[in-house]
């Protein structure tokens, strides 16, 4: 393995720039990853497994390169892969002791998606058990550290993959996000994250899903470009997943003038830290100069109904998974088996009264996006704390319970319209401070054009964490 290389670019477009000019390879990139690696992740402990082939993978897209036929704009570049995601050859873990030995033989199908675009698999990333906490440790491997402040979480559940691309380590990273996974932990980190809409990625061959169909492939990146890049790999729809066919032949949206865009600053009497408040409300009025119509006000639609239905569907979902692997329960820890014993004592006419008000929810907020382009809030009710808790119990001097920190991406997965994390000005103190604009059902394209808009009127390319 080479020393590690500090004039590598660190953002995805520019390594593929690099790549296209001949003046680096891949496997500059990917040595230089791996070695970026070896020196840092005893410290931030994002990745829990490494690629044995990833060098050899490299030198195939430097032949490919060479040869002047790359398989798409990011052939040879540097991904992490989230690890309840299924890779072939690597653990596919899920942080829980029973997946510790468990080794697949075969991609699930975003991963085959990347393979087939030429990126390198570089390794996987730490999860909370089940990837259904907000912070990110789990027993097989421990805590994983914020890059900005170490002592502090980078959120969950995809905070291995996030703190991975925050320090550089690689360009761009997979997540998942089932009740904001991915958006938080971005806002936390200083990152864009995407949760599409329900189906815009296709899903299929990975572990069991335990939060119904609200969980979606999240893809992490340093800046919008580099975003948009990797959700085009990953789009589209397949006929082993149904629930992607209704994007067949979908179209792209283009942002006009007069956007109207309502900024949602509070979820209820929810509390909120100032902070963010105010960091927030300025991203908002920036909108204004971009020659969108802003309106402050409440959510459109009521979501007391589905965070009051919220914990049974991981209840629910873990008693089914254990049921289906019984042996589950002599290695998962504690807290989820018991979640699992209350999942068998909640009747089917409860949780079918629950999935009631889902399809409602998803009526309600599907009516909204007739007034509204854009649903704009905070992605986050509280800054990081520390990564050994599972959540903070204050908010703004409040106390606040498990979901206190979450009350703004939940009802995003349960409604299933696409929304991106996008970074406010920080803290004081540099602490990152995100918000995340909610669209349209499957309008991803523009979410992303607006965040160009965003990015190139308050860029953020020289806020990152010092010491990687």
């Amino acid at each position: 393995m080479t020393t590690e290389r500090t004039d590598l670019p660190r953002d995805a477009l520019g390594l593929a720039a690099s790549f296209m000019s001949g003046e680096l390879s891949s496997v500059d990139v990917v040595e230089g990853c791996l070695a970026h690696i070896e020196e840092s992740n005893g410290r931030i402990n994002a990745f829990v497994a490494l690629s044995e082939t990833a060098v050899d993978d490299a030198r195939s897209s430097a032949r490919r390169h060479a040869e002047g036929r790359p398989l798409s704009p990011l052939d040879g570049v540097p991904v992490a892969i989230k690890d309840n995601l299924v890779v072939k050859g690597l653990p596919a873990t899920w942080g829980c002791q029973h997946y510790a030995e468990f080794v697949p033989d075969a991609d699930e199908l975003p991963v085959k998606r990347l393979r087939a675009a030429g990126l390198i698999l570089v390794g996987k990333t730490n999860v909370p058990e089940f990837a259904l906490e907000g912070h990110t440790a789990n027993p097989l491997f421990g805590v994983t550290g914020n890059p900005w402040n170490l002592t502090l979480t980078p959120g969950g559940s995809s905070g291995g993959s996030v703190a991975a691309v925050a320090t550089g380590l690689v360009p761009l990273a997979l997540g998942t996000d089932g009740g904001g996974s991915t958006r938080r932990p971005a806002a936390y980190t200083g990152l864009v994250g995407l949760k599409p809409s329900i189906g815009k990625i296709a899903r299929g061959g990975g572990l069991p899903q335990i939060l119904l169909d609200f969980e979606v492939i999240g893809p992490i990146a340093r800046n919008v470009a580099d975003l948009a890049l990797l959700f085009d790999v990953l789009a589209g729809p397949t006929s082993r997943d149904h629930r992607s066919r209704q994007f067949l032949g979908d179209g792209s949206e283009t942002v006009a003038q007069g956007l109207r865009v309502l900024y949602v600053e509070r979820i209820g009497d929810a509390p909120l830290e100032p902070i963010i408040a105010r960091n927030v409300s300025t991203a908002a009025e920036s909108f204004a100069d971009l020659g969108c119509i802003v309106e402050r006000g409440s959510l459109p639609f009521n979501i007391e109904a589905i965070n009051q239905f919220w914990p049974t569907i991981g209840m629910v979902g873990l008693a089914n998974l254990m049921k289906a692997e019984p042996t589950m329960r002599e290695r998962a820890s504690a807290k989820y088996v018991e979640m699992a014993n209350r999942g068998n004592e909640i009747s089917a006419g409860t949780f079918l009264e629950g999935l009631d008000e889902i399809w409602a929810l998803r009526d309600r907020v599907g009516a909204a996006f007739q007034d509204y382009d854009i649903i704009m809030t905070p992605s986050c009710a509280a800054m990081p704390w520390p990564a050994a808790d599972s959540y903070p119990t204050l908010i703004d001097g409040q106390e606040a319970g498990p979901r206190g920190h979450a009350v703004y991406t939940g009802w995003v997965n349960a409604c299933g319209h696409p929304a991106i994390n996008l970074p406010a000005a920080p803290a004081d103190d540099g602490m990152p401070i995100g918000f995340q604009m909610v669209g349209d059902f499957g309008a991803e394209s523009l979410l992303i054009e607006l965040a160009h808009r965003y990015e190139a009127a308050h860029p953020w390319a020289d806020r990152w964490p010092k010491g990687f």
